[in-house]
């Protein structure tokens, strides 16, 4: 038996894991998926202050009791996901992302995106503290492999992400904690991931140590609705 706490990305609450979940507990294991604060039924409580910490603090509230976890973070979860593997490493038997990876220290998700993307999102803030949810509108090959139900459920049920979590970065330690990681990889070969790390790409490159591993899941950016349990079997 092992313990998940499976972090949803941007926009996304815990909902977005149901199927995943479901495969991982029929298999006998305990799963507890988060709804960071501010997101799906926490939209409530969303806020200027709401942060990359306070989701930190969402996520360690959802390993409580609980040692030896398996922390999984999709898409723009990874800078508090990489902050709570950086910070308690003891409490981690694996950290796994899901179609990400660790931002380089200091460097926000707002920041790794292109200039267009960027301005977009500044256009797309809704009254000072949130990014609103994009149009998931099909065709976008981010979003392959998507049923029409699925894409009526998504649509429906994405809320605003806090901006601050959108802008803010976190400093990560100079001595990283070898803790086992792994990439699972939807939207990019692996192939290419090891020639990115091989060139010394400085978002790639610190993914070269031995404790990371890498295995393709081919599909959209959304695994966990186009592919839920072919995710949790690699889970």
């Amino acid at each position: 038996m092992t313990n998940y706490v499976l972090v949803p990305g941007f926009w996304l609450g815990a909902w977005a894991w149901d199927q995943v979940a479901q495969e991982l507990r029929a298999a006998g294991h305990q799963v507890r998926a988060v709804t960071l604060t501010g997101l799906a039924e926490r939209a409530g409580e969303l806020s200027p202050e709401v942060g990359v910490e306070t989701h930190v603090a969402d996520i360690l509230a959802a390993m409580d009791g609980w040692q030896e976890v398996v922390l999984v973070g999709h898409s723009g979860a990874s800078v508090p996901v990489t902050a709570v593997a950086d910070r308690h490493p003891e409490r981690l038997s694996r950290v796994v992302y899901v179609d990400t990876a660790p931002l380089p220290s200091g460097v926000a998700v707002i920041d790794f995106n292109d200039e267009d993307t960027q301005k977009v999102w500044h256009a797309q803030v809704v009254d000072g503290h949130a990014l609103d949810a994009p149009s998931f509108e099909p065709g976008q090959a981010n979003f392959a492999g998507l049923t029409e139900e699925q894409w009526a459920r998504i649509h429906a049920k994405a809320t605003p992400q806090p901006w601050g979590t959108v802008t803010q970065s976190v400093r990560r330690p100079e001595q990283i904690p070898a803790t086992p990681k792994t990439m699972i990889a939807s939207t990019m070969p692996v192939a290419l991931i090891r020639e990115l790390i091989a060139s010394g790409n400085p978002a790639f490159a610190p993914l070269g140590t031995p404790e990371w591993t890498f295995v393709e899941l081919p599909t959209g950016h959304w695994p966990m609705f186009s592919r839920p349990a072919d995710l949790a079997a690699l889970l």
